[in-house]
């Protein structure tokens, strides 16, 4: 199908989630995610058992080393 035979439709692929979406993987566009839009919050909540809101408790009181989160992220998981 040529351009000038698609319908106009004004704003098209134009809208600011269409944008946002676009920055990311394609696989990113089919679901959401653990721990939406913070990789280091979906990071934490794939590669544990923590959910998306105790990794963004956890990297607000410890900061964003990963390898530090995890390590804390296991010792919660052995405890809870």
């Amino acid at each position: 199908m040529h351009r000038k035979e698609l319908p106009n439709r004004p704003g098209a692929g134009h809208s600011p989630s269409s944008s946002r979406l676009s920055s990311h993987s394609p696989s990113s566009n089919q679901l959401p995610t653990k721990g939406g839009e913070d990789p280091d919050v979906r990071f934490l909540a794939e590669n544990s058992d923590l959910s998306p809101r105790q990794a963004r408790e956890l990297i607000r009181e410890h900061g964003h080393d990963r390898d530090e989160l995890l390590r804390i992220a296991r010792t919660m998981k052995a405890e809870g």
